[in-house]
């Protein structure tokens, strides 16, 4: 999942030329088999062969082709995995600075030495939550209250 998208990128713009250049390669292949004046059987073979092998170079073009789309369409995956794993992060990080600052507030509420309120389980459950560390994909897998997904 992990990878910096604008070095797939460019592995995906880097295949792509390949596939042109494999594409040119053929095309001047069949250009100087039929530039060729010989006659007969053996040019005919020749030129038929050719033909194949322009043909395969230009299926592997198409091939290198549509690796660079998995690539393009990889690379956009990660981008969007890294924003909704950085959404996620805030709004964890902002659900347990906002229960620390409540559970703070219990503190300074004390009447007669009892506290006026229970402290809620969910600002104790984030108080003591362990976050991923930033950017990691464990942030997919948190859930905690307040969350909301």
């Amino acid at each position: 999942m992990y990878g910096d998208t604008s070095v797939i990128r460019a592995l995906a713009r880097d295949l792509r030329e390949q596939a042109a250049d494999i594409r040119t390669e053929a095309d001047r292949l069949v250009g100087q088999a039929d530039a060729v004046h010989w006659k007969g059987l053996a040019a005919d073979a020749m030129r038929h062969r050719t033909r194949e092998r322009a043909a395969a170079l230009r299926r592997s073009a198409g091939l290198h082709e549509d690796a660079a789309d998995a690539l393009d369409h990889h690379a956009h995956e990660v981008d969007r995995l890294k924003d909704l794993i950085a959404a996620i992060e805030r709004k964890v990080h902002g659900l347990i600075e906002g229960a620390r600052d409540r559970l703070a507030d219990l503190g300074h509420g004390l009447v007669d030495g009892l506290r006026k309120v229970l402290p809620d389980a969910g600002d104790q459950l984030l108080d003591r939550f362990v976050p991923p560390p930033p950017g990691n994909k464990a942030w997919l897998d948190v859930d905690v209250p307040g969350l909301g997904r």
